[in-house]
């Protein structure tokens, strides 16, 4: 994909807002109730604009209006238009005065124009240029979204209409990817090889000679009571054509370039400091993951810290248990020891639901705001999960029909481990990206564009203090889960090493698997998933860390400040009731929070 998310991506890659001062932005109350009116139906004609312009992202948030469409993202027409976009409603929202504007309508200003400012900076790099790889891989989504378990929905005969309409443009959108792949190419902007070895089993994975045996096929096996039988018989002869004549095809013409002419034309580097401009195209990236303006040597060196405190507290542990060893022998215990494994995939998705009840139980202590919409536990599709991520959580749609998804990962079972079991539901579900996305969703009173977007170091670094609140919630009672919470922490510690490693300091894939494996007791499968991760997504992992350290920070500072008149359940909701903001926007509210306690 290209490193500027692509809005086929949009709701798998929040956007994110490069960072800019807000210092120099007057927060008053409002004089003029007019003016914030005037504002909101700005960003309300916005982002009807934006879902006309990306339909897929319309349809991941639940708005089925523009399910039959599929704009090819990749050509340089649509470029262009994105990029006109862009500076359009950058060009209108500066024209809007801000006197007399409220403190929310300010904010959503100030989010807004980073936001425009970001998406226009993105086209100086040419991410378009390598749109595929095994973490974000377009021909993989939309086969998800064809199989009827994900975002497009099957219900209704209209329903199987628009997607027979939609998938019929992916062949050129695939064909597209070719094409671009071939200009990067020719300009030296290629994928590692190693990434791109393991899109050609994805690929496989998905193609058959016999139609009924594709993910496409499937909402034709499991037709609805409201799909009448003479429709039926229509859609099931259209999708068959489709899949055979059409989309088979093109995915075989995009296997093929790969495996014949893309991979011998592929890189050695893994970093993107292996490109043409690679060096500025990763400082953008840190600066819009991150929110801020630390460099990447400045952010390793956090990271190398981070892991040097963490190790500290994990030794504290291991005295505790009486294990007899290092911390190296402890990592192994914990990574071969069979007590450590689940069964099966029916014990680790039973173990995460009995889970769900425990947490649930605890959560009023800390939160008083809490979303409305519920979420379901799911093993990762098959054909994904070899390179997909330990977890990961798909947002609820807007009008409730869908719930959000925690994607557990059961592939290589012996690596699931039992102590990373409390840590990664926090992450992923509750209080993690669960309450913060379903949340914002419902936070009406804020423009669209802030309630589907955010920004990556906020997401991720909530999500990552989630997982410090687990003593609070009533888990982490055994020892070997509180380590896996630290495992995890530490975990978040070492992307910042080694993603800055990767990307700026040349480092190998090797150099960085042998450094997560001497600092963690993350498994030999993971860590690969994992370094090959940083390698396809730039920037990416920054923000856990980053985010987390702000929130934790700022809680420190308000708990400071108040002594015994600090309320969790306040401070909580405060944290969360604007939604995802840069890091910096998050640091002045909290300060003006802190102030008005007094």
């Amino acid at each position: 994909m290209s490193f500027r998310p692509l809005p086929l991506l949009a709701a798998f890659a929040l956007s994110a807002c490069a960072a800019s001062p807000i210092q120099n932005t007057t927060i008053t109350k409002a004089a003029n109730p007019n003016a914030d009116a005037q504002l909101a139906q700005l960003f309300a004609d916005y982002w009807e604009a934006n879902l006309r312009h990306n339909p897929v992202t319309a349809t991941f948030i639940g708005d089925p209006r523009y399910n039959d469409r599929l704009p090819n993202t990749l050509t340089a027409a649509w470029r262009a238009q994105d990029l006109a976009f862009e500076r359009e409603w950058l060009a209108r929202v500066n024209a809007v005065s801000t006197q007399g504007l409220s403190e929310q309508s300010l904010l959503s200003l100030d989010i807004f124009k980073r936001e425009r400012e970001q998406g226009i900076e993105g086209y100086e790099h040419p991410g378009h240029l390598i749109p595929i790889n095994q973490f974000y891989n377009l021909a993989g989504l939309m086969a998800q979204l064809g199989s009827g378990t994900s975002a497009q929905p099957f219900r209704t005969t209209k329903n199987y209409d628009d997607w027979l309409l939609r998938a019929g443009k992916l062949p050129g959108v695939l064909d597209q990817a070719i094409l671009n792949m071939r200009e990067g190419m020719r300009q030296g902007v290629v994928q590692p090889r190693v990434l791109m070895e393991k899109v050609l089993p994805q690929l496989d994975a998905l193609i058959s000679d016999d139609p009924t045996q594709t993910l496409f096929y499937r909402p034709i096996a499991n037709f609805p009571d409201a799909v009448e039988a003479a429709d039926r018989e229509r859609l099931t002869t259209a999708y068959t054509a489709l899949i055979r004549d059409e989309l088979m095809p093109a995915y075989r013409r995009l296997r093929g370039f790969i495996a014949e002419i893309y991979l011998p034309a592929s890189r050695d580097t893994v970093g993107l400091d292996g490109v043409p401009g690679g060096e500025a195209w990763y400082a953008y990236l840190a600066k819009l993951r991150t929110t801020t303006d630390k460099r990447p040597a400045e952010i390793h060196q956090i990271g190398l810290d981070e892991v040097a405190r963490i190790h500290t507290e994990m030794r504290r542990v291991i005295k505790e248990l009486g294990f007899k060893g290092d911390l190296q022998a402890f990592f192994k215990f914990l990574d071969t020891d069979p007590q450590f494994e689940f069964e099966s995939e029916e014990a680790l998705l039973a173990a995460y639901n009995g889970l769900r009840d425990k947490v649930e139980a605890g959560a009023d202590k800390l939160f008083a705001l809490k979303p409305k919409a519920d979420f379901e536990i799911r093993p990762v599709e098959p054909f994904r999960a070899k390179s997909a991520a330990g977890g990961s959580y798909q947002r609820p749609s807007q009008d409730g029909s869908r719930p959000g998804v925690f994607y557990v990962n059961t592939y290589d079972l012996p690596s699931r481990k039992i102590w990373d079991m409390e840590d990664l539901f926090l992450h992923e579900a509750i209080p993690g990206h669960h309450f913060h996305l379903a949340l914002q969703q419902e936070l009406t009173d804020l423009p669209a564009f802030r309630r589907f977007g955010g920004t990556t170091a906020y997401t991720e670094g909530w999500a990552l203090y989630a997982e410090s609140l687990g003593k609070d919630l009533g888990v982490y009672t055994d020892p070997y889960s509180y380590f896996g919470y630290l495992q995890n922490e530490l975990w978040r510690a070492i992307r910042l090493v080694v993603d800055t490693g990767l990307h700026s300091k040349g480092w190998s894939r090797k150099k960085t698997i042998d450094y997560m494996l001497a600092n963690s007791a993350i498994s030999e499968t993971q860590a690969v998933a994992e370094a090959e991760r940083y390698m396809a997504i730039p920037g990416q992992a920054l923000a856990y860390k980053m985010g987390e350290l702000k929130i934790k920070a700022l809680r420190a500072q308000a708990e400071a400040a108040l002594g015994e008149r600090f309320d969790i359940r306040a401070f909580h909701t405060e944290i969360l009731r604007d939604g995802s903001v840069p890091l910096d926007v998050l640091e002045t509210k909290v300060q003006r929070w802190i102030q008005r306690q007094d």
